[in-house]
């Protein structure tokens, strides 16, 4: 029995992403997206009422949202190859044979910890969308809205030109700095993502057999 061979498509058929432009991902639909990395809080190290201070700042802030989020949190292995080759770097720099001796015996315990303990580094980020889409497909205030706003709804398979870009960012940044002063408020430090910082995240979501560096931002203490 004859079978008709099926045909193969690029991965990028199955991703939703456009392009990223000046760090903000744009969908196929039209809609953005903005991501940002954020800081983690140890509660246990924490005293007792600065635990429930803590959640309940958190709570007031997922109360005062009037959008969506999405919280992500992303567990990869932990890749000692990078610290592995800079302690040999210094090995085979060092002079003193003490040193030497101790330098490769850590080395060699590092190396037999982490293949027998699972280690993993986590990044934590909070997804911001603005979906301009949605404006106009109700009556109301979001009808009315809809007025305020020319050509909202992008057309021809989600294209956007460039003055709407600059609208949509507005709005997306607006939401950007209600996250950020609520989290600040529960002690978490915040940093939006550029395009470079995007683009690694989603190559490593996309790829997740290759070992690369850590996603890592100057201003986000780890």
């Amino acid at each position: 029995m004859a079978t008709t061979p099926v045909k193969a498509q690029a991965a990028q058929n199955f991703v939703p992403i456009k392009e990223v432009r000046d760090g903000i991902v744009i969908l196929k639909d039209g809609s953005l997206r903005a991501l940002m990395m954020v800081s983690s809080i140890n509660l246990a190290l924490k005293a007792q009422d600065e635990q429930e201070a803590v959640i309940g700042q958190f709570q007031n802030f997922l109360n005062s949202l009037e959008f969506t989020v999405q919280f992500f949190v992303e567990s990869r292995q932990l890749d000692i190859r990078p610290y592995i080759a800079i302690l040999e770097e210094r090995y085979a720099a060092e002079m003193d044979d003490l040193m030497k001796i101790q330098i490769r015996e850590y080395i060699s315990f590092i190396k037999d910890f982490t293949q027998r303990s699972n280690i993993m580094s986590k990044n934590f980020f909070v997804v911001v969308p603005y979906d301009p889409a949605l404006i106009g497909r109700s009556g109301g205030l979001a009808g009315a809205l809809s007025t305020l706003i020319p050509n909202a709804s992008p057309q021809d398979g989600g294209i956007i030109s460039d003055e709407q870009f600059e609208q949509y960012r507005s709005q997306l940044e607006e939401r950007i700095s209600v996250i950020e002063q609520g989290l600040v408020r529960t002690g978490v430090r915040t940093a939006t993502l550029g395009t470079e910082e995007v683009i690694e995240l989603f190559y490593k979501l996309f790829n997740p057999g290759e070992l690369e560096k850590p996603l890592q931002l100057a201003h986000i203490a780890q």
